[in-house]
């Protein structure tokens, strides 16, 4: 089967904070490192990037682009652990007090917010 998406690239204010953010959730779901990127099983990968073309303006979901990334996760025990874990990671869980179904009855799922304000939604099964 072919992977859904190649890649990614996310351009980041500072490189360092991002690595250091992404780079934990990432591994944590078993994406590997791979210098500035990381690598799913499938192949689909995100670059990490501070672009000379971007415009120096904060990051905000609620305008029109991509309001947040959801990421499937393997199981309830690996969701509670990031959620564990994640403020020391420089993630602010988002809807805590209806986790984990924020999203509904159906839908178990984290959501995650990092310090530039961009929106992970981490969701077990597909």
């Amino acid at each position: 089967m072919a992977r859904a998406i190649h890649h990614w690239d996310l351009w980041v204010s500072d490189p360092e904070v991002a690595a250091d953010e992404w780079g934990w959730l990432l591994g944590e779901l078993g994406w590997a490192a791979d210098g500035t990127s990381w690598v799913a099983d499938d192949g689909t990968y995100v670059f990490l990037e501070r672009s000379p073309d971007q415009v120096d303006a904060p990051y905000d979901r609620m305008r029109p682009g991509v309001n947040h990334l959801a990421l499937t996760v393997e199981d309830r025990a690996l969701l509670d652990r990031v959620r564990a874990e994640s403020s020391a990671h420089g993630w602010h869980e988002m809807f805590a007090d209806r986790y984990p179904h924020a999203g509904g009855d159906d839908h178990t799922a984290l959501y995650l917010e990092n310090s530039e304000g961009f929106e992970v939604e981490l969701v077990v099964g597909d």
